[in-house]
This record gives C-alpha cells, sequence and structure tokens, in this order.
C-alpha cells in the first residue's frame, strides 16, 4: 500500500467529529484502537507507524481513528471517557460498513477495547491486546499497579517536558537515544494533543478500573505483553489474562512498550491469532560495519557563528564526508543531527574512512567522534535497524574529540591490516548486555 488512505469524519454522541481512516484489503475486518494520542496522519508519515499500518492491511480492512480530543478529531474540553470512547468505535465501525470486526487494542486503547467487547459482544469477532491494562494504580487489592508516587512523577515528566521525546527512555528505551527516533517521537506527540489535553487524559486514567467487565468478555481473547515494559508492568497483563475467559497470554521480550518498536514481533502473534497463519517474510539482513559520526560541540559553535556561516560550514562538513564515504566504499545511511550513520561491506574501510573524516574535519576547523561496529543488520527500506546499529551508536558516544572508537569485534576483524589500535577498557553500553571492550583506532 502506497497510497495514505483519505481522513474521513463521523459524528458521535454528542456531535462530536471522529476523524478515521480505512485502509488494506484484507478479507478480515479489523478496528485499531490506538494507545496514549494519535494523529491518522502522523502515522503516515513516521516509518515506523506505516509499517504496523501496511502489516496489518496486508491480511484485513483496518478502521483506524483518532480519538476525541487527539490529532485530527475534535477537541472538546476535557478528555474522553471509557464509555466516550466506546461510543466513538461504533460510530467509526457504522460509518465504514463493520458489523462485526476484530479488534487491536493497544496500552491505554485496551480498557476501552475490552469495555466495548463486553458490552457489544454481538460486534466482536476477536480480541487481541498489547501492553495494556485493566488498572493503573497500585492498590491493596491490585499489587500489580504502578505506585501513586512514580505514576505522578511521569505524569510530571509529561506536562514539563511536552513538545520534546517526552519520556522517551520509558515508551522506548532501546531506541531512546536515536536521534531519528527522537524527533520522529517528538513531533508526533505534538500532533497527537496539546499539553493540557495530555496531562488532563493520564489524570483520568489514574482513576480508571475494567477489572468488572473482563469476565463479561466473550470473544476469543489474545493478551501481549513484554516482560521488561516499563511503563505497564507485564504482571496487569497476566491479570487481565487471567479475568478474560478462555484468554490466552504471550508475554514477549524486550522492555519497550511502544509497538512501534521491533513491531513484526507482535504483529507475527496477531496476524496468526486473527487469520490462523503466521506471516512468512525472508527477513532481509546483512552483515555490514555500521559507523557513527557526530561534530564535537556543534551547539556552541553555531551560537558563535551564526547560522548563515554554520549552515555554510555544514555544508562543507557533509561534502567532506560524502567523499570519503565514496572513496572507502561507505553507504550513507542518514543524517543525524551534526553527524552521519552510514554503513560498510567491509570493516577495515570502516575505519580508514572514519580516520580521513576526522582528518578531513581539522581543516576546517572542526573536530568530529567516530564509533564503529559490525553485526548483522536489518534492512528497512534505504535505512537499517537492529542491535549491531544500537552499538554502533551507543560506541559513537563514548569516542572522544577526534577518536574513532571501535568495539572489540571491529578489531578482532581487521587483524593482518595494518590498522594499531588502543585499549580503551571495558564498558557498559545502555540498553545492550554486558560488557564491551573498547579500542581508539590510532594509525590506518
Amino acid at each position: 500500500m502506497n497510497t495514505v488512505a483519505q481522513v474521513r469524519y463521523v459524528r458521535s454522541s454528542g456531535d462530536t467529529r471522529i476523524a478515521y481512516q480505512v485502509t488494506g484489503e484484507g478479507p478480515l475486518d479489523l478496528v485499531f484502537v490506538s494507545g496514549f494520542v494519535s494523529n491518522l496522519e502522523g502515522y503516515w508519515e513516521d516509518p515506523a507507524f506505516r509499517h504496523v499500518f501496511e502489516r496489518l492491511g496486508s491480511f484485513a480492512r483496518v478502521a483506524l481513528f483518532d480519538k476525541r480530543g487527539q490529532g485530527l478529531s475534535d477537541r472538546p474540553p476535557g478528555p474522553p471517557t471509557l464509555e466516550q470512547t466506546m461510543d466513538d468505535i461504533g460510530a467509526v465501525m457504522d460509518a465504514v460498513g463493520m458489523q462485526q470486526a476484530a479488534f487491536f487494542g493497544v496500552s491505554e486503547g485496551g480498557p476501552a477495547t475490552a469495555l466495548f467487547a463486553a458490552s457489544h459482544p454481538e460486534r466482536v469477532r476477536a480480541l487481541a491486546l498489547y501492553g495494556t491494562w485493566a488498572r493503573v494504580i497500585r492498590s491493596d487489592d491490585y499489587p500489580e499497579g504502578v505506585p501513586l508516587e512514580a505514576f505522578d512523577a511521569f505524569t510530571g515528566r509529561i506536562d514539563e517536558e511536552w513538545g520534546g521525546p517526552v519520556c522517551a527512555d520509558i515508551f522506548a528505551p532501546s531506541v531512546c537515544e536515536d536521534a531519528q527516533f527522537r524527533d520522529n517521537w517528538a513531533r508526533f506527540l505534538r500532533r497527537g494533543a496539546a499539553p493540557r489535553d495530555a496531562v488532563n487524559l493520564l489524570r483520568m486514567y489514574r482513576d480508571a478500573d475494567v477489572r468488572g467487565v473482563l469476565p463479561s468478555i466473550n470473544a476469543p481473547t489474545l493478551v501481549l505483553h513484554r516482560t521488561g515494559d516499563r511503563l505497564t508492568p507485564i504482571e496487569g497483563g497476566r491479570t487481565i489474562a487471567g479475568l478474560i475467559p478462555g484468554a490466552r497470554f504471550v508475554e514477549l521480550p524486550g522492555e519497550d512498550h511502544l509497538p512501534i518498536v521491533d513491531s513484526d514481533q507482535i504483529l507475527d502473534e496477531v496476524e496468526e491469532f486473527l487469520t490462523g497463519e503466521r506471516h512468512v517474510r525472508e527477513p532481509d539482513r546483512v552483515l555490514a560495519t555500521v559507523m557513527f559520526t557526530d561534530i564535537v560541540g556543534s551547539t556552541e559553535r553555531a551560537a558563535a557563528l551564526g547560522d548563515s556561516r554554520w549552515r555554510e560550514l555544514v555544508g562543507r562538513h557533509d561534502a567532506l564526508v560524502r567523499r570519503e564515504l565514496q572513496r572507502h566504499r561507505g553507504r550513507p545511511i542518514k543524517t543525524l543531527g551534526d553527524g552521519f550513520l552510514a554503513t560498510f561491506d567491509g570493516p577495515a574501510r570502516g575505519v580508514r574512512c572514519a580516520k580521513a573524516i576526522a582528518g578531513a574535519m581539522r581543516e576546517l576547523g572542526l573536530e568530529i567522534r567516530a564509533g564503529l561496529h559490525t553485526g548483522e543488520c536489518e534492512l528497512v527500506g534505504d535505512d537499517v535497524a537492529g542491535m549491531a546499529v544500537n552499538i554502533g551508536a551507543r560506541v559513537a558516544s563514548l569516542a572522544g574529540a577526534g577518536e574513532v572508537l571501535v568495539s572489540s569485534t571491529v578489531k578482532d576483524l581487521v587483524v593482518g591490516s595494518g590498522i594499531e589500535f588502543g585499549e580503551r577498557g571495558e564498558h557498559r553500553l545502555k540498553g545492550v548486555p554486558g560488557e564491551w571492550r573498547l579500542f581508539s583506532a590510532l594509525s590506518s
């Protein structure tokens, strides 16, 4: 699917207009109920979200909508109650001609989805829930919940940090330091809700509790939860599965709450549950050396030079980086702020390229830092992803000014190349298991 579905509107209870789309041509009708905030147009502009809906649309006709108060829908004074969201679900289903459908409720979309399934069993064919909760706050009869003080601290961060990549370390710890992810996440949140609406929504969640309706759900149900989810504890997912008759619980590895991170892990389970068949795909993976570069002290230099002169200097920087990448058979993947992500089919070429870039930058009066790691990368269109990319980024973050820092994997693979290294000791890389020995490239 390359065409973005048209945004349409339907009037729901209280004459509120709800924005919705229909995408996909699969034989199954599916309603997607989003988490914290949403924006229909923002979904399709973010590659990670787009992938989710293209996967769902490969086996279903998918209805998705912005809840009232969010995205492109009307924004009444207060946050939507669970009952209002349930009404909006019904209005969207009527508008697109879905008498009965399967449901995929994500995170904060789970409680309203469960309430709809219990209240309108004739309209729910099956129910898939991911990373959701029946109650948020811990209590005497619900030890699985989040302590009130922790939830209030989270709400405070949302209130104070809105506009940036708010709580990325909680929503998606494995990619929270990736510059592109942070930019995309901040933009998506800003388009999804105003800061006051986001805070009011969280405060309403604090008091919600749907445990009492779960035993009334009679649709086949799949409950998915990641083991280390930092936002919604997995014990809450187990409770949901235990309260819904016959529900199947699947524990997935990882700490990320957002379903757009490593989404195929989730979507494979959902597709198999709803269709009886697991998606068969050939993983598009390749062994590559990943190189991250970054200009040291870019903020201070930009302030000293002014916007015009800084843009000119960065343009010269970019041209020199691309020149060296071409000379060393590197593949530029994307720019990240004031740096580059590139890959090489040989680690020695990657190290020599990084050293050449560092040398060329000194002629411009700039210092760069660079980090390299060799591992299996997942090809995602023109981008790369996977643990090898995360490790490369973490290595680069530890490099000093003018330094090319590499993992032990790179050092071991270039034996006999004439490249000399200095020992930089063992380090823990954020989000990466174990201790990692790092080395500084001294000559190439």
